[in-house]
């Protein structure tokens, strides 16, 4: 099977595909092929799982579009998949918490496993709706500018969020 690269975005809008990034092992999975392919065994091994566990959640995540199976292999009598994302980049749209929950765990274990000291930081701002705005497209500009290493090189994650606080809040 001839290796597909990833789309540059994709759009999170359908029940399934929030119920499929609603489990945090999942949010795992998503980022570690967010370099490169890798098969079941090779994720087990990077997140310290069971193969059997990692292969029912890349299923999940499968059927929800947001993997794809880009090669497959015969080893010692079965087969091997190599999974990679099916997006570069993937924005989870509504307000459905549990996939944003999911997200900010996984990123939060990344970051604890990080060999340097990961930059984390919080501000916030008060803000007009058209500086919220130009703030908005600065930011997803500067992620969609970034030029990648070749492979080889260290994966970096980078997480941008920007939002209104609910009512209450000061």
């Amino acid at each position: 099977m001839e290796q597909q690269t990833p789309e540059q975005d994709l759009a999170i809008e359908s029940p399934r595909q929030f119920k499929a990034l609603s489990h945090p092992l999942r949010q795992r999975l998503l980022l570690a092929l967010g370099g490169q392919p890798a098969t079941a065994a090779e994720l087990a091994a990077a997140l310290d799982s069971r193969k059997s566990t990692v292969a029912h959640h890349l299923k999940v995540l499968q059927e929800a579009g947001v993997v794809r199976i880009v090669e497959t292999r015969k080893v010692r009598g079965g087969s091997e998949h190599l999974y990679r994302r099916t997006a570069r980049r993937i924005t989870v749209a509504g307000r459905d918490a549990g996939p944003a929950t999911a997200l900010l765990g996984a990123v939060a274990e990344e970051c604890a496993k990080a060999p340097r000291e990961p930059l984390l930081s919080l501000r916030h701002l008060r803000l007009t709706a058209t500086q919220a705005a130009h703030l908005a497209a600065t930011l997803q500009a500067l992620v969609d500018e970034a030029v990648e290493a070749p492979d080889g090189e260290p994966v970096h994650g980078v997480l941008v969020a920007l939002y209104e606080q609910g009512a209450g809040r000061d």
